[in-house]
């Protein structure tokens, strides 16, 4: 009899119920233990759903008030000691960690592996000590326990959390910290086994990697000390295939093992082959990963076989954690009939997996209704006339290699901007995004809902345009953003203008903390049919005699940041999005726009997990951002904008995508993700961001200082610009302008002391 099971769940809650309560408690509003009913009510739904659907345990430890990986700093003992938190964290001081506080910066925060959502990062020294400090994984399986489920315990494994921390001493290997890491997994087991837990599910995801020698050997030291502690282990990897690290896996003294048969699906028959006769199976057969709809016919005939030989030891499962994709339909009473028959969120995904069990263990006849339903949605998303454009697919079988790239060289444009545009040294600017007040989010509501018209709307929007670009001229900017006020996400608002796109009411999932994202379906051929940006940009131009960005969002992060179809190569859907930026920038400059910024932080995301894999994506991503900006005059300049990630080994693809100006975050890492630039003599110019905005703390002048005193020895000051780390949508006024009449500050007395500097040479 197969069994069924999921990985992990969302954990906002169906209406987002975990950010408005975070945020309640951050403000003051709501005290610990009223946030706390709140994640225990999640909870409790949670596992209601999953035992409903008659899964055969209920995951727990899935559930964060912020972050998986936070959790296991707090479950570990490891919270940095820069903090000076005692053994044992509260609600507060957790919260502390990921935001920062008034004498410490946050946490590093970077993306999990190549999804969307970002992780924190442990903080690993020689001296980092372990302890089991606190008790909200064993308080949770308690809770589970009390209300009848039978619980599986989910950890992060040993190994996956030193890879995903940071040295944070030269020369450290923080692989040196695992034998004191041990111990303190030895005794979550132990604690756990005393519960009467039967299954802890372990996740290797790293196993998905490309592992060093020393690191693959690793495993199995550390699961044979695992193994003593006399418990079932399910270990599981996901996200892709495991390659030469399928040995490794299957070789380990676990009770089970959970394979991605959606990314790693041609290991299928090699994972088989070399199961042990006495290993669970848990096969990932569901796409964890997307929204559509999965084949459950092809499903069961491909693994009816393998049902047939395995019996009790094959389970049923999503390929990776529901994290990633909405909670539920239920709420989309306002979709396209037809198009919502395609999708499958997170409950539909739970009801699938209870579909193929029952066609597993009482025969195909069982679930021939629902197996019916799902074939013909299936054909109806095949046959649509709605999913291919003629035209656009002729004019991407026109592009040639004149189509992606600039005029002239960079050298040439830098001396025609300079002469145009004529800003000080160390220009300072921003990333786009102002703050989104609540009467902006008011005036979009009321918009939607058909309350006010759109010349009252656009006469609101204007409004707040004026404010932002006034604010900016009385803080000494000098080169000015709209602030956005009319866009409600960076990728929603293009989405929502372009040909190919379609939206959710409800289809939310997080990005990190209380930050949730409700990534646009794209379900068809993308096109723009009318300018997007042009009309805001060119009313906040001509408020002002400074430069005005125009603001954009790239085609790979578009692409990354929606659920993507999956009929089609990814690169074909990018290059399609490229055509259609292309025709906005084009319109921006026609408009007197003289930059534009090309914002790409998913850029580094969609990179494949293995190296090898590398080449082709970054061919095909590097040409989709030249595409989108290849369309102007050598006197246009070209902006590009990243978010936190691991750029130094992708530097050459950067470089190739030759954008005039990168800005990057860099301030939580201390600049340290600059020195790569530097190495690799980054041909372009370059603004670190020198403020952290993902944090209400407001650093001073001096700070930035530092900062940038630190970026102008690996890149020559000339190539500097200052800025924030990314945009200021998420913040309030008061702390935007006092933070940003400090980077101003600070960037004038660089000026000054430079200036000095050259006097005295």
């Amino acid at each position: 009899m197969a069994l069924a099971h999921v990985l992990g769940v969302p954990r906002i809650g169906p209406n987002r119920e975990l950010k408005f309560s975070q945020e309640a408690f951050w403000r003051g509003e709501i005290d610990a233990v009223a946030l706390k009913a709140v994640g225990s009510g999640i909870r409790q739904a949670n596992w209601q759903r999953q035992h409903a659907a008659g899964l055969d345990f209920v995951s727990v430890g899935d559930f964060a008030f912020y972050d998986q990986m936070l959790n296991h700093v707090a479950l570990l003992g490891c919270a940095p000691v820069r903090f000076g938190f005692g053994e044992t964290l509260d609600l507060a001081q957790y919260f502390e960690l990921a935001r920062g506080n008034a004498d410490c910066h946050a946490m590093e925060m970077t993306k999990w592996f190549d999804t969307n959502y970002h992780y924190l990062v442990p903080e690993l020294k020689p001296d980092t000590r372990f302890s089991l400090d606190t008790g909200w994984l064993f308080d949770e399986v308690a809770e589970a326990q009390t209300a009848g489920f039978n619980a599986k315990p989910v950890l992060i494994g040993p190994l996956s959390f030193l890879w995903l921390g940071k040295e944070k001493i030269a020369g450290f290997d923080r692989l040196e910290l695992l034998d004191r890491l041990l111990p303190v997994y030895a005794q979550i087991l132990a604690r756990l086994k005393a519960q009467g837990v039967e299954w802890v599910q372990i996740d290797e995801p790293i196993l998905s990697l490309d592992l060093p020698s020393g690191w693959r050997a690793a495993f199995e030291r550390a699961y044979h000390h695992l193994n003593a502690a006399g418990m079932k282990l399910l270990l599981a990897s996901y996200f892709g295939p495991l390659r030469e690290n399928l040995l490794v896996a299957l070789k380990l003294p676990v009770a089970g093992v959970h394979v991605d048969c959606v990314r790693g699906g041609d290991e299928l028959a090699q994972v088989v082959d070399w199961l042990p006769a006495t290993k669970v199976l848990s096969a990932g057969v569901i796409d964890g990963r997307n929204i559509w709809k999965s084949d459950l016919n092809a499903v069961f005939e491909r693994f009816e076989g393998l049902h047939l030989r395995l019996a009790e030891r094959l389970w049923l499962a999503p390929s990776c954690s529901l994290l990633h994709v909405p909670a539920s339909l239920a709420g989309e009473e306002r979709m396209d009939a037809e198009l919502k028959s395609w999708l499958a969120f997170a409950d539909e995904k739970i009801a699938a997996l209870a579909t193929l069990k029952t066609a597993f263990n009482e025969g195909r006849q069982a679930a021939a209704a629902a197996l019916s339903d799902n074939a013909r949605a299936l054909a109806s998303r095949r046959a649509s006339q709605r999913v291919h454009d003629a035209a656009v697919a002729a004019r991407l079988a026109a592009l040639t290699s004149l189509h992606d790239a600039r005029n002239n060289a960079f050298a040439v444009r830098r001396a025609l901007q300079r002469e145009r545009f004529r800003l000080p040294a160390f220009p300072t600017t921003t990333i786009g995004s102002f703050p989104q007040t609540a009467a902006i989010r008011h005036a979009r509501a009321r918009f939607r809902k058909g309350e006010i018209d759109a010349a009252d709307y656009a006469a609101a929007m204007q409004r707040e345009i004026r404010h932002a670009v006034e604010k900016q001229e009385a803080l000494g900017i000098d080169v000015l953003v709209h602030g956005e006020a009319e866009r409600n996400d960076m990728v929603e608002y293009f989405g929502e203008q372009l040909a190919g796109f379609a939206f959710s009411q409800n289809g939310w999932v997080q990005s990190y903390g209380s930050r949730c994202v409700k990534p646009p379906i794209l379900y068809g051929d993308v096109s723009r049919p009318q300018p997007m940006t042009v009309g805001w940009t060119r009313y906040a131009q001509s408020l002002t005699g400074k430069p005005m960005k125009g603001m954009l969002t790239g085609p790979v992060t578009l692409l990354q940041w929606s659920f993507v179809r999956d009929d089609q190569p990814r690169a074909a859907t990018a290059l399609q999005i490229a055509l259609a930026i292309r025709d906005e920038v084009v319109d921006l400059e026609a408009a007197g726009i003289g930059i534009i910024q090309i914002d790409e932080p998913a850029y580094r995301e969609g990179l494949p997990l293995r190296r090898a894999d590398w080449p082709a994506y970054l061919d095909w991503a590097s040409r989709a951002f030249r595409i989108s900006a290849s369309g102007v005059n050598d006197a246009t300049q070209i902006h590009t904008h990243m978010c936190y990630s691991e750029f130094n080994d992708i530097l050459p693809a950067i470089a190739a995508m030759d954008a005039d100006v990168i800005t990057i975050e860099t301030s939580r890492s201390d600049m340290e993700l600059l020195r790569g630039f530097g190495d690799f003599d980054y041909p372009n110019e370059i603004g670190p961001g020198v403020y952290d905005i993902h944090s209400p703390r407001i650093p001073d002048a001096g700070e930035m200082v530092r900062l940038l005193e630190k970026a102008a020895q690996v890149i020559a000051p000339e190539k500097l610009w200052v800025n924030p780390d990314c945009g200021l949508k998420t913040r309030g006024w008061a702390e935007t302008e006092a933070a940003l009449s400090q980077m101003v500050a600070a960037a004038r007395s660089l000026r000054q002391a430079h200036r000095r500097e050259a006097a005295a040479r």
